[in-house]
């Protein structure tokens, strides 16, 4: 069974005129009656009842037409909704970013875009950078920020920015009024920290290993906020970036004396992977926010 045959038969049925419908198809009536003829073999039975020049739908026939219509009205629908994802003023885009973006850079970047495209959709994904980077590579979403560089000739990275990373203590800590420590001067702290396979614990840990330290960990946590909790209420000192939402009266920020306490943001996609034109404008409207 062909897709046309479906539309002739539909034309057909309403005409009820094998003449007449061959004229609105532009084809010619012996043609229309082989392929109407093809169409009642590959069902088995009959679709019409045949009356001299006119013809009526039997009751196979009105079956075949009630969901004829519905086919081809799913089909419509499908087609359109597969035009409005590649209309770059409409469309879908599926966005991954680490827990630590979607309090305050995230809904601010969607915000600005939505101002000037309000009918494209986002589809969002919020996780660890590892959880992140599988996602991406199973095409579950279209590009990620993510914090570390991924190690596949598979996923093309490009640098945004960088976050410092700080040493967070308690107000009442014996350091809290220094302006900067180095690793080893904080090496038997006890530290709350985010768990592994996020990206700032991945920094951390390649801190510590470089220095030489191996920290007593007396909590992992999946938050900034619960890791910055745990720390007010002096049970240990973290190392994150300044993060806008903590309250820094309660906690002293101090600076790291390492070239190498930061965490560079980048976006993350699959090369070659075709995305819809309104991902890839958005995501040329990140790049655009953060690099020019």
């Amino acid at each position: 069974m062909e897709w046309q045959q479906i539309e002739y038969f539909r034309v057909v049925a309403r005409l009820q005129h094998i003449t007449n419908a061959a004229e609105v198809l532009s084809l010619s009536q012996p043609a229309l009656s082989r392929s109407m003829a093809k169409l009642e073999e590959e069902l088995g039975v009959p679709l019409f009842e045949r009356q001299g020049r006119t013809i009526k739908l039997n009751q196979y026939g009105q079956l075949f037409l009630d969901r004829a219509d519905r086919i081809m009205k799913e089909f419509q629908e499908v087609k359109q909704e597969i035009q409005d994802l590649l209309d770059p003023d409409f469309g879908e885009i599926s966005l991954g970013f680490m827990p630590t973006l979607g309090t305050y850079l995230i809904p601010s970047l969607v915000r600005s875009f939505q101002a000037e495209y309000p009918n494209v959709k986002f589809r969002f994904k919020q996780n660890g950078n590892d959880s992140l980077l599988k996602h991406l590579e199973a095409g579950e979403i279209d590009f990620c920020l993510v914090s570390s560089t991924p190690d596949t000739k598979q996923i093309h990275w490009t640098e945004l920015w960088k976050e410092e990373l700080f040493l967070i203590v308690p107000a009442d800590h014996r350091l809290a009024h220094y302006e900067s420590v180095t690793l080893r001067e904080i090496a038997d702290e006890t530290f709350v920290l985010l768990e592994k396979g996020n990206g700032i614990r991945g920094i951390t840990d390649r801190l510590f290993q470089e220095a030489g330290i191996n920290p007593e960990i007396t909590f992992e946590g999946e938050e900034v906020h619960t890791i910055v909790a745990f720390v007010t209420a002096g049970l240990g000192v973290t190392l994150i970036p300044d993060f806008k939402g903590i309250d820094w009266n309660r906690v002293s920020r101090i600076r790291i004396r390492s070239s190498n306490s930061y965490r560079v943001i980048g976006l993350a996609r699959v090369e070659g992977r075709y995305i819809s034109p309104a991902a890839k404008r958005f995501y040329q409207f990140i790049k655009d926010y953060f690099i020019n």
